[in-house]
């Protein structure tokens, strides 16, 4: 029996592959199919939205109000774009503005209102560091269709003011048209009081550093060109000075390094068992030994303390630097009180609990230091910049580092230390440290 063709009645048919639709073919997937089922770049209504969707159900670049997140709705995802920290300005595919935050109105001394819908250029005038119009340099809708952005620099608003700016160029697909301009503003000032910092502390170094630097080379110059010339009681001064003034360039690169590990949280603490009262004697004895008189010092030790671990370094530099400020800076006698206290991290007074009498049930204890004098005490508009960089309290010498410091040890300890007027009238600084016990130990 013969197999027949298609055409031949009774037949078998034989089933031949579809032949591939071409352009021309209104039900075909080619760039001349405007309307079929699957949309192509020629298809600015299908069912999955393209780069000529600008409303299709998806949200895309170019739906600043479509149903899902876009950049263009950031309260799709509950964020308001007052509530940014920066300022934030958005453009859209034609240049104007969409989007002028709270924020970006502080920084420009614009309001939002007069610069909704205006020309990127107009509501936003940058110029470079030279003059030049910044937008006009980058032309962020004409420029470079590589683009995607430009990077954070300084730029400077009309009067002057200078913003840190960066920008981001929005693209459906790369080397396409710019689709919206999003742009960052942040304000200048806080770096800049990073920079004055920074610059006044160098100036400072330098200048502390100049005048031992300055006896030192010139004691040694001296004796090394007429060392016959001096007696043994005059070579002694000498040197004696050349000794003192290269302690205190060792005290200060000490004092350098300390601030830069408080400020990069790699200050480090070897806990090792303190006795509190012990450390404070030395100190007072040796003030009594360089002349001061024995009774200008009244410690008082309230017991039980509990045991405190913390490193005994850098306890002793927090001694030293406010028993050393009670007795430069202030007057009459200077009053150390050693006590129990509640631990930093714990409201209530351990004391007052039922274990108070046995210390081994005290876990959350603390020791608190307080050093107050009879001077003039510190005046209360100065009390919140004490613990601050080049704080002094007077102009008797000094870095203005010590109380910086003292803050960043105690605070390292997971301590507190405020400062206060004494009963006195005077100056009170109190310091707390919890007992920190090794976790080996517990």
């Amino acid at each position: 029996m013969s197999v027949g063709t298609s055409g031949a009645p009774g037949g078998r048919e034989t089933r031949r592959p579809p032949a591939p639709r071409s352009a021309g073919d209104p039900g075909g997937l080619g760039t001349g199919d405007p309307t079929g089922p699957v949309p192509g770049t020629g298809d600015p209504t299908g069912p999955v939205p393209g780069t000529g969707d600008p409303t299709g159900p998806v949200p895309g670049t170019g739906d600043p109000t479509g149903p899902g997140p876009g950049t263009g709705d950031p309260t799709r995802l509950g964020i308001d774009p007052d509530d940014l920290p920066d300022g934030l300005v958005v453009a859209d595919a034609h240049g104007r503005v969409i989007c002028f935050n709270a924020a970006a109105a502080r920084i420009t001394a614009v309001p939002a209102e007069e610069a909704l819908g205006q020309r990127l250029e107009k509501a936003l005038p940058l110029e470079d560091l030279e003059g030049r119009r910044w937008w006009q340099l980058t032309d962020p809708y004409g420029g470079l269709a590589i683009r995607v952005g430009q990077p954070e620099r300084n730029l400077l608003l009309h009067g002057g003011r200078e913003v840190l700016v960066s920008a981001r160029y929005v693209r459906d697909r790369p080397t396409g048209p710019v689709r919206r301009v999003v742009v960052s503003l942040r304000d200048t000032e806080a770096r800049r009081r990073t920079e004055r910092s920074h610059a006044e502390l160098i100036a400072t170094v330098a200048h502390e550093l100049r005048s031992p630097l300055t006896s030192v080379k010139g004691f040694t110059a001296t004796l090394l060109a007429k060392w016959e010339r001096f007696t043994d009681d005059q070579k002694r001064l000498m040197l004696e000075t050349v000794d003192a003034d290269a302690d205190r360039v060792t005290r200060l690169i000490a004092e350098l390094l300390d601030i830069s590990r408080i400020d990069s949280g790699r200050l480090e603490v070897r806990r090792q068992l303190v006795d509190m009262k012990a450390a404070v004697g030395r100190h007072v004895q040796a003030y009594v030994a360089a002349g001061q008189p024995a009774d200008r010092f009244l410690v008082r030790t309230e017991q039980p303390l509990p045991e405190l671990w913390a490193d005994p370094d850098k306890i002793d530099q927090v001694l030293s630097n406010l028993i050393e400020n009670a007795v430069r800076h202030g007057e009459g006698t200077v009053t150390i009180d050693i006590t129990a206290a509640s631990s930093p991290r714990d409201g209530d007074d351990p004391r007052h609990t039922e274990n108070a009498e046995n210390t081994d049930n005290i876990e959350n204890t603390a020791t608190s230091v307080t050093v107050s004098d009879e001077g003039p005490g510190i005046p209360e508009e100065s009390m919140n910049r004490v613990f601050t960089r080049f704080w002094r309290g007077s102009k008797r010498g000094g870095t203005g580092l010590g109380l910086y410091i003292v803050k960043g040890i105690v605070e390292a300890h997971g301590g507190t230390i405020t400062v206060g007027r004494a009963a006195g009238g005077g100056a009170r600084f109190r310091f707390t440290l919890p007992v920190g016990t090794p976790a080996h130990l517990l």
